[in-house]
């Protein structure tokens, strides 16, 4: 998120090493990093770790928000024990006024979102989106699950953003796929690489994209929102999830876009695994790597992802060819 002047990243990082065989995903923290340029980060102490009942056994993925009165809130993914039971949570940020976040605290309410579905797999639950609002002013995020065998899209609506309520029919589902991991979902003007801030009103000829990661790559599919059933319809219906598009073709896994207030734009950054083999992890000391951030937008048919690195690359860039040249 973007927030009085500082870029934070939140990101999956286990502090007790490069690779561990018995408990890799079951000590999660949220890393958090600062920038004031999308190019020189800060490392900080870990934002969230797993020390309450809610997420004892993990503290998964998730997003930031920033509510009116700007308040930023972290709704994420805890694991409740051994078997990969998941429920979502909420942090705060302790001081509002620390420019660096430094310091999280979870809301007493926590979980604030359980697996009480028919037919929900507790352990297929997780990776809610950013908030947006609706017509009626009411908050909504997605969370990605598993129901019946089914790849599903769950909708919920808050007026706080502390007591979630689900509706009934989902966001969006699909039969042909099972769990669906990191969602994310935003609003694209056609042609246009300015970004849509979700929290505010979407303007009239505005696409929804709706993201998925599955089968170690990151689809989506195109479409509207349908404001009045609360439902994301894709311009084409796509059973076979092959013929989704990609966003990329690379190692390039469980993305996350945010709207970058500061200049009007989209950003998308995610992992790349690197596929270096364990006995490397190990060696090198980390596992996994953030890809350079990019700006996104969708092309003028109103039909697929546009994306470039962020701005600051080139002129950081620009910047040290002359430094290079003036030296010779």
């Amino acid at each position: 998120m973007y927030y009085n002047g500082v870029y934070h990243e939140f990101y999956q990082y286990n502090p007790d090493g490069a690779f561990d065989p018995n408990d890799s995903l079951m000590n999660m923290v949220w890393g958090h990093s600062v920038s004031t340029d999308l190019i020189n980060w800060i490392g900080l102490e870990p934002a969230i770790e797993p020390d309450t009942p809610s997420d004892i056994c993990g503290c998964w993925t998730g997003s930031a928000t920033i509510l009116f009165g700007e308040q930023p809130v972290i709704i994420y993914t805890g694991l409740i024990d051994r078997k990969a039971n998941q429920v979502q949570n909420i942090a705060l940020p302790k001081n509002r006024s620390d420019p660096y976040l430094r310091e999280w605290a979870k809301v007493g309410n926590n979980p604030v979102i359980q697996h009480v579905i028919p037919g929900l797999n507790s352990s297929h639950f997780r990776d809610p989106t950013t908030g947006w609002i609706g017509p009626d002013g009411l908050w909504r995020i997605a969370v990605g699950a598993e129901v019946n065998g089914i790849g599903t899209a769950l909708l919920y609506k808050s007026k706080d953003f502390m007591n979630w309520t689900r509706i009934a029919r989902p966001l969006y589902s699909n039969n042909a796929l099972n769990m669906w991991e990191c969602l994310d979902f935003f609003a694209v003007l056609p042609g246009s690489n300015n970004g849509l801030d979700m929290s505010s009103q979407i303007p009239s000829g505005a696409k929804h994209v709706l993201k998925v990661s599955i089968n170690s790559c990151d689809m989506y599919i195109v479409g509207v929102y349908d404001l009045k059933r609360d439902e994301f319809v894709p311009d084409t219906v796509q059973d076979d999830n092959r013929l989704w598009t990609r966003i990329d073709y690379g190692t390039f896994y469980a993305s996350k876009s945010f709207f970058d207030s500061k200049h009007g734009r989209r950003v998308i950054w995610a992992w790349s695994n690197e596929t270096d083999s364990y006995s490397d992890d190990i060696a090198k000391g980390w596992a996994g790597i953030h890809s350079i951030p990019r700006t996104i937008w969708l092309d003028g048919d109103g039909k697929q992802l546009i994306q470039w690195p962020v701005e600051e690359i080139y002129l950081r860039l620009r910047e040290s060819t002359l430094c290079r040249l003036t030296l010779r």
